[in-house]
């Protein structure tokens, strides 16, 4: 969704079933206040593929609700798109890396004191798995039946000011709904698939150099890894197709009539370390029996610059601290897959900021074919998304959005958050019958914590997590399986709330799917 050039919102759709798809996303946009003082086109952009197999059309209604409300949210006070800007021709402004270059060159006002970066990415086509990838080198070691993606599981998004680098951003691994196997999707979504989240960075080092009246220009670069197969390797961005990429910048102003200076940023951005190994394992005959790689990253980068503004002169500093794994295998001649992820990482500004994260992957997949042309799927996955957060930047806390926030927020200098999912599914695909056939069982469990820090004593603290300065505020656990949910409990702090639901969606064991092939399911496979 954008509001002319600017994109504001990222979502996705649900799995489709036959008997039609409703779903409902709610989301805070205060943030955006700036847009919203302003005249908008709005062009709401949602893909669809209609033929012989795929019948469904979309009925969409976007609603706003304004408000007011006594918390005051530091909302921007302009925002700057670098995007395709094709909102004039009532389309969307995403930019397709690497097909073509996410750049714009943008002047900003001389009294700017602060600014945010926020890029909005996520891959597509050939880089939907990204994260299932395997080096280049080993693209072809199964032979020409099965052909993997390459330029190894590892993505990093680069932002570039006037050339150099000024922050980056390890992306989520984000799962769409029919993903791996469609049944872990009937009806829980995967994380974030309905609210793909900005990457955030402070660029408020560079205001001295954005305040000069002159242009500078603003790149997003999307790098995989390019190796020679003897386990050396260094980014690129000659990856896969494609990334759908935007970015933002959040201005805040000083006083009008103010110009803003101070020193140009220092930066140091070593190159990251890389460690990478691949090993063939080979049968009697020479043939290829299975695959085992691993890829370590480790990236640090820090930024600092003088600021003179109305109130005086400051340092302004950025930090980066960022991990990497994945150790991934093939097996049975490549047709099974497991891979085991870890991305963990630090982000500090000046201004108070800070935010941690890790987001663990594990999944297993496997594909066999059949006599007669059908063929099954069955996987597993567990993955989460783990982050505390001190302070904000561009978007608000959790806590501004909580709806028992007023009680609390005076407590807390920060959220954190806890989301984990695991599920089984199977798959049968009848190609002949333009049919196929699966079931799957998904477990999800959320929970929302407000972070004290060490000299406030909160009274509703849960207990063991007191004495570390962390208070639940939310939990909800949900299962689901075979298009039913079998429990939703909510539990809210405080309130003394606990909520169970159920519902069933459908009585039967077996879901039934319209045609997909093994490709575009696992992102490897015949064509």
């Amino acid at each position: 969704m954008f509001f002319n050039d600017t994109e504001i919102f990222r979502t996705s759709t649900a799995e489709p079933t036959q008997n039609g798809i409703i779903w409902t996303y709610i989301k805070d946009m205060s943030n955006y206040l700036a847009l919203f003082k302003e005249p908008q086109r709005i062009i709401f952009d949602l893909g669809n593929l209609v033929d012989d197999t795929y019948t469904g059309s979309w009925h969409t209604t976007l609603t706003a609700t304004f408000f007011e409300t006594e918390d005051d949210i530091d909302a921007a006070d302009m925002i700057i798109p670098v995007s395709a800007r094709k909102s004039a021709a009532d389309s969307p402004s995403g930019f397709v890396v690497p097909e073509s270059k996410a750049v714009n060159t943008l002047r900003f006002p001389r009294n700017i004191n602060k600014a945010i970066f926020t890029i909005s990415a996520c891959g597509q086509a050939t880089e939907e798995f990204w994260w299932s990838n395997v080096l280049s080198s080993d693209t072809k070691v199964f032979g020409n039946e099965t052909s993997l993606y390459g330029y190894s599981p590892f993505r990093e998004l680069q932002l570039l000011i006037d050339g150099s680098l000024a922050g980056v951003a390890w992306p989520f691994p984000v799962i769409f709904t029919g993903g791996i196997v469609p049944g872990f999707w009937r009806p829980v979504v995967g994380i974030d698939a309905f609210d793909l989240r900005d990457d955030e960075i402070d660029i408020t080092p560079f205001v001295p150099l954005l305040a000069d009246g002159n242009e500078h220009s603003f790149e997003i670069r999307v790098a995989g890894i390019d190796d020679d197969g003897k386990g050396n390797g260094n980014l690129t961005t000659a990856i896969g197709s494609n990334w759908v990429v935007t970015g933002k910048v959040f201005v805040w102003l000083d006083r009008a009539g103010t110009i803003t200076t101070g020193t140009l940023p220092t930066i140091s951005a070593p190159e990251p370390y890389l460690d990478l190994y691949s090993s063939a394992q080979k049968s009697r005959t020479g043939t290829v029996d299975a695959l085992l790689y691993a890829v370590k990253v480790g990236r640090n980068l820090s930024i600092s610059s003088t600021i003179e503004t109305s109130s005086g002169t400051e340092l302004a500093t950025w930090q980066q601290n960022f991990v990497y794994s994945n150790e991934g295998e093939f097996t049975n001649g490549g047709n099974d897959q497991e891979t085991r992820q870890y991305t963990s990482g630090f982000d500090a500004s000046s201004n108070g900021y800070s935010k941690t994260f890790d987001y663990p992957l594990y999944v297993f997949s496997t594909y066999n074919v059949q006599a007669g042309g059908n063929f099954t799927i069955h996987g597993k996955l567990a993955r989460g998304k783990n982050v505390k957060r001190i302070g904000q930047l561009a978007f608000p806390s959790e806590l501004k959005t909580f709806s028992q926030t007023p009680p609390y927020e005076s407590s807390f200098i920060g959220t954190s958050t806890s989301d984990l999912q695991n599920g089984t599914a199977s798959y049968l695909g009848a190609p002949a019958l333009k049919r196929s056939f699966g079931s799957g069982s998904t477990e999800q469990r959320y929970f929302l914590y407000g972070v004290s820090d060490s000299a406030t004593v909160v009274q509703d603290a849960t207990p063991g997590l007191a004495a570390q300065g962390i208070t639940e505020l939310y939990r909800r656990h949900v299962l689901a399986a075979n298009d039913s949910i079998l429990l939703d409990e909510e539990t809210l702090a405080g309130a003394g709330l606990k909520m169970q639901h159920s519902q069933s969606l459908s009585g039967d064991d077996k879901q039934v799917f319209a045609e997909v092939g093994i490709r575009k399911l696992l992102g490897r496979g015949p064509f």
